[in-house]
């Protein structure tokens, strides 16, 4: 039953500007960094002389963060306006589906489309580091990890946007809580470490960004079930 409720999902996204959100995140980060150093080559190459791959992924990780941090919440607006926009969800629950298999459905959906985006980001920045001379002999533990770790750690971020955007049907409410969030976000290098808008920075005391992934997973998989036991209960317009 999952599967089939899923494929009906990604089927949905046809003609819609969820693709173009997709592709948008990871292109954007690139394109900015390929204009950040290429306007300040001299003075980047000169800082980061000793690792320039590392100077390169760490200006990308924090242009991820900032993509990760409204970008999911977009996502999880758009994936759930899908059935609001066409007032389907009576129709949709009419069918024969449980409503678990409804909730995860759209949120492995976001999931798998930021895996998608985050594959991107790693290709774009092997082919950026190439292209600016850093030599096609990448770190490439290192770069996954600057692609893939934000988008973990933004999970519980895309849980917990996925479930307003779900039990509300004016969009405009889990947007303004996505566009708070991002602003929390980028000014949360000194927040307490429980703060999920601080964990796509992938920075916290322990000094480990392992600790803000694992932390939005498991608080993802928890708001997941939240989300599913709200939406069993309520009835949705």
């Amino acid at each position: 039953m999952m599967g089939r409720v899923l494929a009906a999902d990604f089927l949905k996204l046809r003609r819609t500007m969820v693709w173009f959100l997709v592709f948008l995140g990871p292109i954007g980060v690139i394109a900015l960094e390929a204009v950040n150093f290429g306007l300040r080559y001299d003075y980047l190459t000169k800082n980061y002389a000793d690792d320039l791959w590392g100077g390169l992924l760490e200006n990308i990780q924090g242009m991820t963060a900032l993509a990760i941090l409204l970008g999911g919440a977009l996502l999880a607006s758009m994936v759930a306006g899908l059935e609001h926009r066409t007032n389907a969800w009576k129709q949709l629950l009419a069918l024969p589906v449980t409503r678990l298999s409804v909730f995860v459905s759209k949120f492995t959906l976001c999931t798998l489309l930021l895996l998608f985006s985050s594959t991107l980001l790693t290709l774009g920045s092997y082919a950026l580091g190439g292209i600016l001379g850093f030599g096609w002999k990448a770190p490439w533990l290192a770069m996954i990890q600057t692609s893939f770790y934000p988008m973990l750690a933004g999970l519980a971020i895309v849980a917990l946007q996925l479930w307003l955007s779900i039990m509300m049907k004016n969009q405009a409410i889990p947007m303004t809580a996505g566009i708070l969030g991002t602003i929390v976000g980028l000014y949360s290098f000194k927040l307490p470490d429980w703060i999920l808008w601080k964990w796509p920075l992938l920075i916290n005391e322990a000094g480990s960004p392992e600790w803000s992934v694992f932390a939005s997973v498991a608080t993802a998989l928890l708001l997941v079930l939240l989300g599913v036991i709200h939406f069993t209960r309520k009835d949705v317009d």
